[in-house]
């Protein structure tokens, strides 16, 4: 991931503020530079767009399930350190003092790195159990992975033959475990739970000494150490390890929907013969080279931040369910309703959330992490209707209330305010009405037909007082935010769209 964590100031993540105040103003300005990249490539008429049918037909279905679950993991978490960064000479946010691994050593970077990257010797996290992590996915109403191969610092949860920083080499103790191939473990255990499965996996490789040269000062970024112009005979043995790595995850792990490629800053990737061989092995398969725009950046992925308006191409935000990417003890996990918000706004937007967690060092999920998924699974299972499979329509939000579609159906969903459990009396638009013989019903209530009248070019729908009443409403069949259905709708926005071609006509 990008070299900072976005998310909020909350009293209880124990920041220094100085520290804080920082990385707000990198936040900013990676935040602008990102949207900047973005809107070019949108704007580029001649950017390289993808074509193949079978690669768009799974973008089409990668856009109907709008709820991802991304898992970061590694020996890191044996110290509750933010995975890589820590490693970074030029992040010192990611080595705060309460960090006890980097304060123990003295705040020296050169032996904090050297005992960070031999973590693979202790790690042996002997409660690894991918059915209850693909179980508690399942139930919180997740529709697809993105499993952390590899991160920035090297070490491979995967058995691969290119390297032996991997957690199935004899360096590792958990190598003789039955299930110590951990991406295929965790792979199929997801599919039984009929979860679609994607791949992260790092471009740059910090442990790598054709990537990170021994011979000069470490830098451990999105760019190697050396210029790949004077010394190509290292780039190419990189490239060379970069594409045996992706071909033996693309070969030997069955069905993989989408390839998330991360922190492939700079040229000289040669992205043209990677997907050509991923895609001999995966017919189809979503290619997400962060940044780097045209066809091999199928979508793209912004980090901790959710757009202000809809984007005219399939996007996904990726977004820590806590503070931290990695597994931390003191970790700070956002509350079940601002999460369920954060889904709603980002369909009615037109993406997808990719929601991060980070298993501990014994392999087990959070007990706070799988508390919000069950409670995030319980909205979805009244109110899905209104979320998965839907596309945006204008003008995304009226205030409280956040629009989608699917099909002739547009859904009105109302946020609930604070400490609200019952939905309002009144959920009003401006331009959304109900087509001639449409039904106004109330999402999981189908037993109730709400009444509705127009108002200019917009609907005021009123929710009976047996449900909606504050204090005697009957016991509120979910909570967070409530769903109106019009079965066929009138859209203004689309009517304006049918004059304006038939005047450029």
């Amino acid at each position: 991931m990008t070299p900072h964590n976005m998310s909020r100031f909350h009293p209880k993540s124990r920041r220094n503020v100085k520290q804080f105040l920082g990385r707000i103003t990198l936040t900013a300005m990676l935040s602008l530079a990102w949207l900047s990249a973005a809107n070019a490539i949108a704007d580029d008429a001649n950017a390289d767009k993808e074509t193949d049918p079978a690669v768009l037909a799974n973008l089409e279905r990668f856009q109907d399930m709008k709820l991802g679950l991304f898992i970061h993991w590694g020996p890191c978490s044996q110290w509750g350190a933010r995975i890589a960064w820590p490693l970074s000479p030029s992040q010192p946010w990611a080595r705060p003092d309460d960090l006890t691994a980097w304060t123990d050593r003295g705040k020296n970077l050169e032996v904090f790195a050297r005992d960070y990257f031999d973590l693979n010797k202790t790690f042996n996290p002997r409660h690894f159990d991918p059915d209850a992590w693909a179980k508690a996915a399942a139930e919180g109403g997740v529709k697809y992975l993105m499993f952390v191969t590899k991160c920035h610092d090297g070490f491979a949860l995967f058995d691969t033959k290119q390297s032996t920083y991997c957690i199935t080499d004899p360096s590792c103790p958990f190598h003789t475990n039955p299930r110590a191939n951990i991406t295929k473990e965790v792979l199929d255990a997801f599919r039984r739970q009929g979860i679609r499965t994607g791949l992260y996996f790092s471009m740059p490789d910090w442990h790598s000494p054709d990537y990170e040269n021994p011979e000069l000062p470490p830098q451990r970024v999105f760019v190697p150490n050396y210029d790949i112009q004077k010394d190509p005979e290292r780039w190419q043995r990189y490239l060379k390890f970069f594409r045996g790595q992706i071909e033996e995850l693309v070969s030997n792990y069955g069905r993989i929907d989408v390839l998330w490629l991360d922190g492939g800053g700079g040229g000289g990737w040669e992205m043209d013969k990677l997907a050509a061989m991923a895609r001999k092995q995966q017919p189809g398969i979503l290619i997400v080279h962060r940044g780097g725009g045209g066809r091999y950046e199928n979508y793209h992925t912004p980090e901790q931040q959710i757009p202000r308006q809809a984007l005219p191409y399939p996007w996904e935000t990726c977004l820590t369910m806590g503070d931290y990417w990695a597994y931390n003890p003191r970790d700070y996990y956002k509350p079940a309703r601002e999460l369920i918000h954060l889904i709603v706004e980002i369909a009615c937007k037109g993406g997808n959330l990719l929601l991060d967690i980070g298993p501990d060092a014994d392999g087990q999920l959070p007990p706070e992490s799988v508390a919000r998924l069950k409670e995030i699974g319980q909205w979805l299972k009244i109110n899905g209707e209104a979320i998965y499979g839907t596309r945006p329509v204008a003008p995304y939000r009226e205030g409280r209330v956040c629009l989608t579609r699917k099909d002739d159906a547009v859904y009105l969903i109302h946020l609930a305010d604070l400490a609200q459990i019952r939905p309002p009396h009144v959920i009003a638009v401006s331009s959304i009405q109900p087509a001639e013989g449409a039904e106004v019903t109330l999402v999981g209530r189908d037993d109730v037909k709400l009444e509705w009248e127009k108002q200019g070019n917009g609907t005021i729908v009123h929710i009976p007082y047996a449900i909606s009443c504050p204090i005697r409403g009957q016991y509120p069949y979910c909570r967070h935010a409530w769903a109106v259905k019009i079965s066929k709708a009138v859209v203004a926005s689309d009517a304006e769209k049918s004059e304006e071609s038939t005047e450029k006509k």
